[in-house]
């Protein structure tokens, strides 16, 4: 047992003690814990001092002298615990997310002297601290120009009024980039800051914020980027637009716009890479290569050329603006530096017309279209293989958002295929509405490529939910006389009806497959009908079924004089037939589609929902059964327990990615395969 410590009688009765006793190594310790200031007076009992101040001035002097040495011997440094939470915010605190400064940017403000300075003219003290930064060529002295340049514009107004003096907001922010640049990336005698520096990640960070908002035009709207001399407060940057990487002229383009401006809702992942540079939305303008315009990811990043020392004279910078379909990375003074980009703005910023998510019910109930057969979220560019998106009864474009933005993550899928939304009124017969997207495809491969020199073009790729499934499988075989010979004991020839009756068979009717679509991957299709086609639910389609009355009634005299010379189930012999009927499970002509095998040349895969609950072969997805979504003869089958909205389903959709990658491994001269 150890000695424990003892206290005299006046330390017990004078100063209040916390203490615990603590066993180590055999031996019970006694530790105790006194306020500093309680030390303090601990050593003054005991000192002569207070003996000698009791016995030669007033008792009210000593009480008083001892009161002050108490507070000059307490400490001035102190710690406390703090979570760790908030442990992380303290260490990294700066203006990208508050208005206090970093210690690392504080510390070089002490350094040079600027610390208050700073605070009642920041723009004289970062002048003095831009001298001292062209000749100390310490990295840290160009990050703390980067961070208080950015801290600085953030106080400043983004255009300068008539008569007023001082910069604007966005050429201290331009400034604020051309530091953050040179420390990261600028040539010098320290090397470049490590990866794992937390300064290097706020320097990023305040290059990318500071070129985005150093060139937003003054109602925040847009983007304007120009080759041309800018004057800023310590230096003149004359940039040069470069537009080589982008593989679009700057004149297709309508306007640009912040990626980072806006908030996204709708998606279940915002997909974004890391690096430098703005993301930016290139909004094209129509025109053959984009029908209804478009919106592209796109990197600005700007360059700048020459040593610090030359930051006292003209600065010449490179503004390129460069295409993240295309390119993820770029080399500058031998490094090689990854691009930011966000591949999710651009598809919100096509998609998020209100329109288009009432499109669906619209093109049902009244056939209505709105705009072009297709949707072209990206311009048109060769060598990229077309993915055509067929949406289902009812539906529209919209709902193929998700799978679309998780499949433009992928680089490979990125970089060699192109993205259609075909759109289609769903309230048609299905043989009138393949006969219609047949005609589609077959116009828009002519108008993009006439001279038939982009051999992507040739193996697109169609993907159809339900009804669309339908649609997407008759442009892949040949269907002679069968599918006519399945409603009907007499030749097309001798069908009595008008031209315009006999020319819509003859072009549902019969038919080749499309030669340009090589791949059909059908989604939740009913193949041989949906049990929700029966009865009740048919009749509810053709009661909502709107048109004039007048052409009701003219369809509906035309129509019973057609049926009556056919062979049709009774349920079909009434009224005009819908997309409904067309889905029935007693239509002879879906029946008879399946049984004609697939042109040559030509892949299939299934990806089938099957409810939770339910076992798998008698199953359904609350709209079409297992046993009539299954084909045999295709090259992939998955199931996925799901309803039948299915292709937002991150199974399903990986099983497209999977999909999507060994189609281009099958055409190596087309795509541009990932380095192993």
């Amino acid at each position: 047992m150890g000695i424990e410590p003892t206290l005299s009688a006046w330390e017990a009765e004078v100063l209040p003690l916390n203490y615990t006793r603590k066993r180590s190594e055999g031996r019970v310790v006694l530790k105790i814990h006194r306020p500093p200031i309680l030390l303090c007076a601990s050593w003054l009992l005991k000192s002569q001092l207070l003996s000698l101040c009791l016995t030669k001035l007033h008792f009210c002097l000593s009480i008083l002298l001892l009161a002050l040495l108490m507070v000059a011997c307490t400490p001035p440094i102190s710690m406390r615990k703090i979570p760790p939470d908030q442990a992380f915010r303290d260490s990294y605190q700066s203006p990208l997310s508050g208005d206090l400064l970093s210690d690392a940017a504080r510390s070089v403000l002490r350094r040079y002297d600027l610390e208050s300075g700073f605070e009642d003219n920041p723009g004289q003290a970062l002048h003095q601290l831009h001298l001292h930064a062209l000749k100390d060529d310490r990295r840290d002295t160009l990050f703390a120009l980067a961070e208080l340049n950015y801290s600085w514009a953030k106080a400043l107004p983004e255009e300068r009024t008539s008569g007023e003096q001082g910069p604007s907001s966005r050429e201290v922010f331009l400034q604020a980039s051309v530091y953050a640049f040179l420390y990261l990336l600028g040539p010098g005698k320290e090397p470049p800051p490590s990866a794992f520096d937390g300064r290097f990640r706020e320097a990023c960070e305040i290059y990318n914020r500071s070129l985005d908002l150093a060139f937003r035009s003054g109602n925040d709207e847009s983007l304007i980027f120009q080759s041309g001399a800018n004057r800023l407060p310590e230096f003149n940057l004359n940039i040069e637009l470069q537009t080589n990487r982008l593989r679009w002229k700057v004149n297709d383009f309508e306007s640009f716009h912040s990626a980072d401006a806006y908030e996204i809702e709708g998606f279940s992942v915002r997909n974004r890479n890391p690096g430098l540079g703005a993301p930016i939305i290139g909004v094209t303008a129509a025109s053959v290569k984009s029908p209804n315009g478009g919106a592209l990811p796109i990197t600005a990043f700007l360059e700048i050329e020459g040593p610090i020392p030359e930051l006292d004279r003209e600065v010449s910078a490179k503004l390129d603006l460069i295409s993240s379909f295309d390119e993820h990375e770029i080399t500058v003074n031998g490094h090689l530096v990854p691009l930011q980009s966000d591949s999710t703005a651009p598809i919100a910023y096509r998609l998020k017309d209100s329109d288009l998510w009432s499109a669906g019910l619209r093109h049902f109930l009244f056939g209505e279209k709105i705009g072009e057969d297709f949707l072209l979220i990206q311009p048109y560019q060769v060598g990229r293989i077309p993915v055509v998106l067929v949406h289902g009864t009812g539906s529209s474009p919209v709902w193929w958002a998700e799978m679309v933005n998780t499949l433009r993550s992928d680089d490979l899928i990125r970089k060699n295929y192109q993205f259609w939304f075909y759109e289609y009124a769903s309230n048609m017969p299905v043989p009138a509405s393949a006969a219609e997207m047949r005609k589609a495809l077959t116009d828009m491969v002519h108008q993009l490529d006439p001279q038939k020199k982009d051999p992507a073009l040739n193996q697109m790729v169609l993907i159809g939910h339900s009804q669309g499934g339908l649609l997407a499988h008759m442009t892949a075989v040949d269907s002679g006389n069968r599918l006519w010979e399945s409603i009907s004991e007499k030749p097309f020839h001798s069908l009595v009806a008008d031209s315009f009756i006999k020319d819509g068979f003859r072009r549902a009717m019969f038919f080749d497959h499309l030669p340009f679509v090589r791949r059909i991957i059908f989604i939740a299709t009913p193949h041989r009908g949906s049990f929700l086609t029966q009865g009740w639910v048919r009749k509810l389609a053709h009661n909502l079924w709107t048109m004039p009355k007048q052409m009701i009634s003219d369809l509906s005299a035309r129509w019973q004089g057609l049926a009556s010379q056919l062979k049709l189930p009774e349920s079909m012999k009434g009224d005009v037939p819908t997309a409904v009927d067309g889905m029935s499970s007693d239509n002879p002509v879906m029946q008879e589609l399946l049984n004609i095998p697939f042109s040559k040349g030509v892949s299939a895969h299934s990806i089938i929902p099957v409810l939770p609950e339910m076992e798998v072969k008698t199953g359904n997805d609350g709209v079409v059964e297992y046993s009539s979504a299954h084909m045999d003869g295709v090259e992939s089958e998955l199931v996925v327990r799901s309803g039948h909205s299915v292709q937002s389903h991150p199974l399903a959709i990986e099983e497209v990615r999977r999909i999507l990658r060994l189609h281009c491994e099958e055409n190596p001269p087309i795509c541009k395969l990932s380095k192993p």
